[in-house]
Order: C-alpha cells, then sequence, then structure tokens
C-alpha cells in the first residue's frame, strides 16, 4: 500500500522513474506515510491498553520486588514505557525516593529509550522479524547486564546529594478515568504528545536515508563501513554519540545502511549509541549524577554496543 502511494506520487505524477532523485523522493514518501501511520495506530492502541501506567505506577511495581525480579520487571517494563531520555531526571529521581536500588533503576534507564513496542513494530515493518527480534534481544541484555556491572562500583556514592534528600510523598491522585470514552481521550492524547515529540526525528532519520538511498553508491557505503571489525564498529559507536534521536527516527538510516551491504552488527551497535549513549541524554544525567558515574554507565554502555556489534559481524547473521 504505501509502495504503491509512494509509486502514484512520485513515478506516476511527477513522473521520475529511473533518476537518483527519483529514488530518494520514493523513498522518502513511503517510508514517511508508513513510519507515521504505523506510529499513529500503534501508539493508539496502546494508550488504550496503558491509560493507567504512569511512572509513579511503573515505579510501585518494582518496588515491591526482590532484587533479580525487580530487575528483569525493570527491564521489561522499560522496553514497553513510551519514556525517552528525556525523562531520565524525574524517573532517576523517583526510582530513588522509591528505595529501588540504582543498579534496576539503571537498567530501566538504558532499556526505556533503547526499546520500546512503537519501535518494534516499525522496525519489524522495515527491516523484518529477523533483525528487529535480533535488535530487542541484545537491547535487553544490555541492559540488564548492565545493573549488574555498574552496581559492583557502588555507584550510590556518585549521586548528587540533593536527589538523596528529595521526598516525593504520597499525595493524592484523582482516580483515573478507565471508561472507553476516557481511555479513548488518554490514547488521543498520547498521539499528540509522543508523535509531536519525535515527528521530526521520523523526518530528518527517513530525509537522511532518503539521501544515501538515491545518492551514495553502495560500494561507496561498503567501503565507509569497513568489512565489520573492531575499527568499523568503534566507528560506528563514536559517529552515533553526537547524535540524537527516538528509535524510530534512526530506524530508515538502519534501514538504508543494511540495504547497502553494511554488515548487520555495525548497524545494531550504530542504532543502540544513538538511541541510549547520545551526548544529549549524557547531559541530561549528569544533572542527577556525578562524573564518575557518568563515566561508569557510558563506558559499560560503549563496550557493551561494540561487543554486540563484533559478535554479530563475526557470526554472520542473515541480514
Amino acid at each position: 500500500m504505501f509502495e504503491a502511494f509512494a509509486n502514484w506520487i512520485v513515478y506516476g505524477l511527477a513522473g521520475m522513474q529511473g533518476t537518483a532523485l527519483g529514488a530518494a523522493l520514493h523513498f522518502f514518501v513511503m517510508d514517511v506515510t508508513k513510519i507515521l501511520v504505523l506510529l499513529t495506530l500503534v501508539i493508539y492502541v496502546m494508550g488504550l491498553l496503558r491509560a493507567m501506567l504512569s511512572p509513579e505506577r511503573v515505579r510501585e511495581f518494582i518496588r515491591a520486588r526482590s532484587n533479580v525480579s525487580a530487575r528483569f520487571m525493570a527491564v521489561g517494563l522499560g522496553a514497553v514505557t513510551p519514556f525517552c531520555s528525556c525523562s531520565s531526571i524525574p524517573l532517576f529521581i523517583g526510582f530513588v525516593e522509591a528505595g529501588i536500588p540504582l543498579g534496576v533503576t539503571l537498567s530501566f534507564l538504558i532499556a526505556s529509550p533503547m526499546i520500546n513496542e512503537v519501535a518494534i513494530v516499525v522496525l519489524a515493518s522495515v527491516i523484518g522479524w529477523q533483525t528487529t527480534a535480533i535488535y530487542v534481544a541484545t537491547g535487553l541484555a544490555v541492559a540488564f547486564v548492565g545493573g549488574f556491572v555498574i552496581e559492583r562500583f557502588r555507584p550510590e556514592r556518585w549521586v548528587e546529594e540533593y536527589v538523596w534528600k528529595i521526598h516525593v510523598g504520597e499525595a493524592q491522585r484523582a482516580a483515573p478515568d478507565v471508561s472507553l470514552r476516557g481511555r479513548h481521550e488518554y490514547a488521543l492524547a498520547q498521539v499528540r504528545e509522543i508523535v509531536g515529540r519525535i515527528w521530526k526525528f521520523v523526518l530528518i532519520g527517513v530525509g537522511v536515508g532518503a539521501f544515501i538511498h538515491g545518492y551514495v553508491p553502495q560500494d561507496f557505503v561498503a567501503r565507509i563501513a569497513g568489512d565489520g571489525g573492531i575499527l568499523s564498529v568503534l566507528g560506528a559507536v563514536a559517529v552515533g554519540v553526537p547524535l540524537y534521536s527516538d528509535a524510530v527516527g534512526i530506524i530508515p538510516i538502519a534501514e538504508v545502511l543494511l540495504q547497502k551491504g553494511v554488515p548487520l552488527g555495525t548497524v545494531l551497535a550504530f542504532m543502540m549509541a544513538v538511541t541510549a549513549l547520545s551526548l544529549p541524554e549524557m547531559v541530561i544525567l549528569r544533572k542527577v549524577v556525578k562524573w564518575p558515574l557518568l563515566g561508569v554507565f557510558a563506558g559499560y554502555l560503549a563496550t557493551a554496543f561494540v561487543i554486540v556489534g563484533l559478535l554479530f559481524n563475526q557470526l554472520g547473521v542473515m541480514q
């Protein structure tokens, strides 16, 4: 359907068959319409199901569990909640105030921006379920293990003092409206809020992908990406750090890189670095943690992403 629409617009109306601009515009029109339609539908449906879920309820779900089960739940909830890295400060403070171990909190903060159900559906529609399953599984593993690793450094000493002194309290909240109308209104609000927040990233990501698709030769991309060795994976992670995008926004670029022959592991490392290790997120986290903890957090993620990239490049997983 989306390809037929792009064919009609670019090839039928504009008559741009066989040109680099036509190929780029076809990719842009097809992916923008596909991603925005899927975004709207998935966010609305999940909003209906998630009308009573809030950061506070996420915190309460986790607080009553043992360390290991709390970590599993934190990673799982991080993957199905719509909180981006911009939510790091209130979530971090709320988790600390609730007495949740820092390792569990950091596992949640790793998983939440990197994986969510909207990104999973869009990713699967663009590059297939096999690659999507690999991305999700490795992302969850990185988040789960990360909490254990960072805990060994006794990170409590590196949290800003004011965080420990904040007491959110147990203020009375209005009961959520769980009627069909209430859930519908909540779902529409979620669509407006989330699509309104990330549509720019979608356009930028698809625009970059369209340019690469239409104008950058495949052999040039292959030479730049390298052979999937450690230097190419390190380069992918390094390039991803200064960038900032929602997980959905980086998907079109990943799609084109895979089409151009870039190894899967290199693409996975790049995607993870953009969504979970971006410089803007580090700046946000610095407001609640001191430099040593920020360094451990970023160092672990960079190391984990490089290992993931090298592992899948060596395994030669089918793209």
